[in-house]
């Protein structure tokens, strides 16, 4: 989320301060709430209806719940301590308590002064805050796709408060702020390849081999309840992703207009080259495949939105496309995990391929830096291994204290019922 240029990077680490009116820019103020308004319409409702129409119908409520109690959850703490921690200067591994309680954040009408975030300095930090906070949510509500069907809430609960806290916002804080190891290191994640989608991934493969697979799994059809749903949140994760990506701009300005443009052709070239490989693997050219494939080419672009051309974005969807459909099905069954609804050959395959096709497409003209194939796969593989070993953790902690998983009749009945005593008609 690269709202400054790399050299301005280099020479923000004094942190957030306090500014006038007059120095806000009343476009970019306005593009950034509207990107912050489509990137939490993402989370709730794009994220809960499309992982609620792929699972059976005993299970729509809890699924769709999970996302929406997350995005309560998280707001909570980010405002505690998850952005200071995040996106102050600090250490090259975790941010200071400057804006612990969001304090120091400030707006006061009678003088006109108001508190800006280095890493944005146009627009009101209030709105900064918002912006990485949709961030915040959305990267934990995937990783439930994961373990959909079988996890407690509570545990759910429990595990999202700590994931977030020890995952999710130190590496945040590694890529995005200047004095993180990564971004010092120069690595390029303009919305969140890395940050985001490789995290979320590598998270969801562990939940799905600590949890264990769905009973009856690999012996009987699980038929997806509602593919009109799953429709419906992918179109609304398509339509969110501009937000999420071309508002990483951080500005009303040709970088965002490139971004949306090179996110759009992305979603749509992998969308397409998802359904071919269908067809040349004589299966039917599905709409469950079409979804999959453009959330697929979404998140490949998302690290390279800000630094490629159309070209780039062209080769990137057709690459993505093909590799997690591949992911999605031949690499999930030689794992021998039952990742639900595809979290890991998705966000981690995907993000993965963004990440490392950025070190080779970036354009300089674009991004205004030159990518290195090193520093990203040196990025992207920290990422995946420090967010599995630490969810690994957090998981196992979980397990011998209060479990993980619901019981087999539980898990009979339908989370809808047996967690919360509601179910479809």
């Amino acid at each position: 989320m690269l709202f400054l240029s790399l050299p301005a990077l280099a020479q923000a680490a004094a942190g957030p301060s306090l500014t006038t009116a007059d120095q806000i820019s009343a476009g970019d103020t306005a593009w950034m709430l509207t990107a912050t308004a489509l990137v939490l319409l993402m989370t709730v409702p794009g994220l809960a209806l499309f992982y609620a129409g792929m699972v059976r119908k005993k299970n729509v409520l809890s699924t769709a719940l999970q996302s929406f109690v997350i995005c309560g959850l998280v707001t909570v703490l980010w405002v505690v301590v998850g952005y200071s921690l995040a996106f102050t200067p600090g250490s090259p591994f975790l941010g200071g308590l400057d804006r612990l309680m969001l304090d120091g954040l400030s707006y006061v009408k009678a003088t006109g002064s108001l508190s800006v975030s280095h890493l944005a300095p146009t627009i009101p930090e209030s709105v900064y805050v918002m912006f990485q906070l949709t961030f915040a949510i959305i990267t934990p509500a995937l990783i439930t796709g994961a373990f959909a069907e079988r996890i407690k809430f509570s545990a759910m609960l429990l595990f999202m408060l700590l994931w977030t806290l020890f995952v999710y916002v130190p590496v945040a804080h590694w890529v995005w702020e200047p004095t993180g190891w990564l971004a010092q290191l120069g690595a390029l994640d303009f919305a969140g390849g890395t940050v985001v989608h490789i995290n979320a991934g590598a998270a969801g493969l562990v939940c799905a081999y600590v949890l264990g697979p769905r009973s009856q799994y690999g012996r009987q059809a699980f038929v997806p309840h509602n593919l009109l749903f799953t429709l419906t949140g992918a179109s609304l994760l398509w339509v969110g992703w501009f937000g999420f990506n071309a508002g990483s701009a951080g500005a009303a300005d040709g970088r965002a207009g490139m971004a949306m443009l090179v996110t759009q052709v992305a979603a749509a070239a992998a969308s397409l080259s998802w359904m071919l490989v269908e067809r040349l693997r004589r299966r039917p050219m599905s709409l469950l495949g079409a979804c999959s494939g453009a959330v697929a080419g979404l998140v490949a672009i998302t690290p390279a939105s800000g630094f490629v051309d159309v070209k780039g974005a062209l080769i990137i969807g057709m690459v993505a496309g093909a590799l997690c459909h591949w992911g999605a099905t031949g690499l999930k069954w030689f794992m021998d995990a039952d990742d639900t609804l595809d979290v890991f050959g998705i966000h981690c395959i995907g993000g993965l391929t963004g990440a490392v096709l950025t070190g080779v497409l970036a354009d300089a003209a674009i991004g205004g830096v030159e990518g290195s194939l090193m520093v990203q796969a040196v990025a992207a593989l920290a990422t995946l291994f420090y967010s599995a070993l630490v969810t690994l953790a957090i998981l196992l902690l979980i397990q011998f204290t209060m479990g993980l998983r619901v019981s087999p009749d539980d898990e009979a009945a339908g989370l809808d019922i047996s967690q919360h005593g509601e179910a479809l008609e």
